[in-house]
């Protein structure tokens, strides 16, 4: 990790522009070769979904994203890195959260990404509910399986 280098992490009720952030973590920058961003979405699973409701625990969240970011960037040669996950009651079709990670060279980028999106479905502390298009209460949105056994893979070697 660059001495300079520090990752960016936002947790906020508002929405985000993707490219806004793109352009804020790249501009004037020569030595950036990749950049990869994921924005996630909210789907409105096949039109029964009205919205999804995120809560967290403010500074709590902050600090395990921000904790998970540095160790991004310390596995990975990153020139930034940006990671902004929205909180409250989004619609289907809004975004839910980014990641942004550049590099020298795609390859980290990549991997960077990858790992801190593994990290936020899997194991970052926010509680989803979801809110039925018919009115009716969804629920709490258990954690996937598969999204853990993905996050597996960036565990180090022993």
């Amino acid at each position: 990790m660059s001495a300079a280098m520090v990752p960016t992490v936002r947790i906020q009720r508002e929405d985000f522009d993707v490219a806004a952030e793109i352009a804020a973590l790249t501009q004037g920058r020569a030595d950036i070769g990749a950049v990869v961003s994921f924005s996630g979405l909210c789907r409105d699973e096949q039109g029964t979904l009205s919205a999804l409701e995120l809560e967290h625990y403010p500074g709590m969240a902050e600090a395990e994203i921000a904790r998970i970011a540095t160790e991004a960037a310390q596995r990975w040669p990153l020139q930034g890195l940006t990671a902004i996950h929205r909180h409250g009651k989004i619609a289907p079709g809004e975004n839910i959260v980014l990641v942004v990670a550049a590099s020298a060279h795609r390859q980290a980028a990549f991997e960077a990404a990858n790992f801190l999106m593994d990290y936020l479905k899997s194991r970052a502390p926010f509680w989803k509910k979801e809110h039925r298009a018919d009115g009716s209460d969804g629920g709490w949105v258990e954690a996937r399986e598969a999204d853990a056994k993905a996050a597996q893979r960036w565990k180090p070697s022993e």
